[in-house]
């Protein structure tokens, strides 16, 4: 035996008789993550006959927590973890604007004060269940107020009277990621034992149900477009190549090679801060993708043109200017978000109940009705993942080319002879 030793191993964790007779158990269980002061776990058992045994039990279970590090390291709340999660959160610049609000609109003001030993499982459920009858949180009221301010406050006309509207399974799902990543953090950092959204089901993901313009209706756009041929050139371009709005802002002169035939997609107009910024492709990646003849000679009319309007001003348009600009020096990328206006009222005006974005599900039917392969398709697209995400969006096209198919092939099979 060591030299000075009693014998003696020094019990951990103390019993407290409180003035009411109950008592409190408290075990060290490390230093606080955040604030660095020493933290304890505690457990108050009321006075009885079998208190101190309850006690000495509480004592153990709670070192045995500590021991596996399955207590929490830390009382912070949720709004300490989502300042953490927000410093150092690694995302493209339009994405972290989107977590941010999300933090800023639905956790904070709901869950943010809880501490995370408090964030129980049924707890975020019954959160999504609220959001699922009114993204206000109303209580299923037809209309509530929707105040300017969390302060109090005498409401005037910024006070609006909403309609009560459920918050989509989209949108929870994407609070869910946000809220599951940053209790993730939280377990890896030692902050808590245990992620208690493990347990947790988000909203299952919508069905995709693409509804492109039929093809008469897609006569209609051209030939209503082409009334400004500079205007029909851009929509022409986003039903052959399937480019996204942003991608067809962003593209310069350099990028389109008329001998080759080919489309290079490298970048994107993208929301900075308020500002349009041209930034790299949704999938981070470029692709080229290959023109037909109609395509290469309306873009190469379309070029004629806005080369003429610069060389009356006495202006030249060098290869990094845009292909799609109303500035005569093509300097200047056009807005995305007034693209999309001027798409809906010309598609208003002709009746036809669409959007800018569904020319990308027109190009990705009409190239699967052709029997283009699934891979092919979606690197026009420029969809991640081989195919994927083509498949599961576009899926019920593939059905009815395979259904083709089969008529088809039964209209060549010789009947037979009984």
């Amino acid at each position: 035996m060591a030299r000075g030793s009693t014998g003696h191993k020094r019990q951990r964790g103390s019993i407290q008789t409180l003035p009411s007779g109950s008592l409190r158990v408290k075990v060290y269980a490390g230093h606080d993550a955040p604030t660095g002061q020493k933290h304890y776990l505690t457990e108050v058992i009321p006075a009885g006959p079998r208190a101190s045994s309850l006690a000495e039990k509480a004592r153990t279970r709670l070192l045995s927590e500590v021991d596996d590090r399955r207590n929490p390291r830390t009382r912070a709340t949720l709004n300490q973890l989502l300042d953490r999660y927000l410093e150092v959160l690694d995302v493209g610049p339009t994405t972290k604007p989107r977590y941010e609000r999300d933090v800023r609109l639905r956790l904070r003001p709901v869950l943010g004060s809880l501490p995370l030993s408090k964030l129980e499982p049924d707890l975020v459920e019954r959160f999504y269940a609220q959001l699922r009858v009114c993204r206000e949180r109303c209580g299923g009221k037809v209309r509530h107020i929707k105040h300017r301010t969390e302060k109090p406050h005498e409401c005037d006309d910024r006070c609006r009277q909403v309609p009560c509207e459920p918050l989509s399974a989209s949108s929870i799902r994407s609070l869910h990621w946000v809220l599951n990543s940053a209790l993730k953090c939280a377990v890896r950092w030692r902050w808590i034992g245990t992620n208690p959204l493990d347990v947790v089901e988000p909203p299952p993901a919508p069905t995709p149900q693409p509804k492109p313009p039929a093809p008469a209706e897609a006569a209609q756009i051209l030939t209503e477009a082409s009334k400004d041929p500079d205007w029909g050139a851009l929509i022409w371009t986003a039903m052959t190549t399937g480019a996204r709005r942003g991608e067809l802002c962003a593209l310069w002169r350099e990028d389109l090679d008329l001998d080759a035939k080919v489309l290079t997609v490298a970048h994107s107009m993208k929301l900075i801060d308020k500002r349009w910024v041209r930034l790299d492709t949704k999938t981070h990646q470029q692709r080229r993708i290959a023109l037909d003849d109609d395509t290469v000679e309306i873009l190469r009319e379309h070029l004629a043109r806005a080369d003429a309007i610069a060389a009356q001003l006495g202006i030249k348009i060098g290869p990094s200017g845009h292909l799609f600009t109303l500035t005569p020096d093509a300097s200047v990328a056009m807005n995305p978000d007034t693209v999309t206006q001027r798409y809906d009222r010309m598609v208003k005006r002709l009746g036809i109940d669409t959007t800018l974005h569904k020319l990308r599900h027109y190009s990705a039917t009409e190239l699967i009705a052709a029997g283009v392969d699934i891979r092919t398709v979606a690197g026009r697209l420029g969809h991640g993942g081989g195919g994927t995400t083509t498949l599961k969006v576009y899926a019920a096209w593939v059905s009815e080319v395979d259904q083709r198919a089969a008529q088809a092939l039964a209209r060549r099979l010789p009947r037979p002879t009984l």
